[in-house]
């Protein structure tokens, strides 16, 4: 009998550490055991609500135990290799992204002396964002499951390569869940704060910036080439929102019309607007 089999916990909970925990979530995964991996936020914001203010390996360790047994948070399943090393390719692209903004921004004010060194860092680091994405391409593509499913992304006016690859990779549950769920996983559901007869601004906060910087991008320029999108933007406009206001709630629409195309893994339609 294995020490899994002779344990068989409920549910183990973890944190989540910046990719630190994927190793112990992968051997306790294979050992067929439940793992949840949680928000660090919200494990501190429980242990503020419980009066504890202290923090130490074993507090925490104490807090996460007792996190676990009252929100009860779903185990969800690990992603395959693959995923993986395609998630990986993805994030070293973003952190290629903002060094090349960066440094394109430092040239401006940079010493002649350098400005030549500058130079020459970006167009290595281009050279690299290139190589990353013709990665994320060819790795898509030997998939016919990720093939079919960036097919359908891209159906749509103003998605392109890079939304679709961080979509695949970072929102597995995309098609799973129901507009709402899939909004604040995101990030761009908004939330109320009301008191009383008090009506605050809504807002939204949380989720996945990833993801949600790609889907900004990308709705952009859905909002000057997708009719639909574009349609709604400038109703927003009219009634008097402000521009930051109607690109959200556009970035939320194109996010919701693509969990209902992928849903019954079909390309663009008109009614996936009205589902949206």
């Amino acid at each position: 009998m294995t020490w899994a089999q002779a344990v068989q916990p409920q549910l183990i909970v973890l944190e989540a550490t910046g990719g630190l925990e994927l190793l112990a979530t992968g051997w306790l995964t294979a050992a067929g055991l439940p793992v949840a991996v949680v928000n660090p936020r919200q494990v501190r914001d429980f242990a503020k609500a419980t009066g504890r203010l202290a923090k130490t390996d074993r507090l925490d360790a104490q807090v996460i135990a007792q996190f676990g047994q009252a929100i009860k948070p779903v185990p969800r399943p690990l992603k395959d290799a693959e995923t993986q090393r395609l998630n990986a390719v993805l994030v070293r692209r973003r952190q290629l992204v903002d060094m090349l903004t960066a440094e394109k921004n430092r040239l401006s004010r940079a010493h002649p002396r350098i400005q030549k060194d500058l130079k020459q860092h970006s167009a290595w680091v281009e050279k690299r964002i290139a190589k990353t994405e013709d990665e994320l391409g060819s790795a898509i593509k030997a998939s016919p499951v990720w093939r079919a499913k960036e097919e359908i992304l891209m159906s749509v006016s103003g998605v392109g390569s890079v939304l679709a690859t961080t979509l695949l990779c970072r929102l597995p549950g995309l098609g799973d869940l129901n507009r709402r769920q899939i909004s604040a996983l995101v990030g761009v559901c908004p939330f109320n704060h009301d008191s009383g007869t008090m009506r605050g601004k809504r807002s939204i906060f949380g989720g996945r910036a990833d993801v949600r910087a790609a889907l900004y991008m990308s709705t952009l320029t859905a909002t000057r080439f997708n009719p639909p999108i574009k349609i709604f933007y400038d109703r927003l406009i009219r009634a008097g929102k402000l521009p930051k206001v109607a690109l959200t709630a556009c970035m939320r629409k194109l996010l919701t019309m693509l969990n209902a195309m992928v849903k019954p893994q079909q390309k663009w339609q008109p009614q996936f607007i009205e589902s949206s």
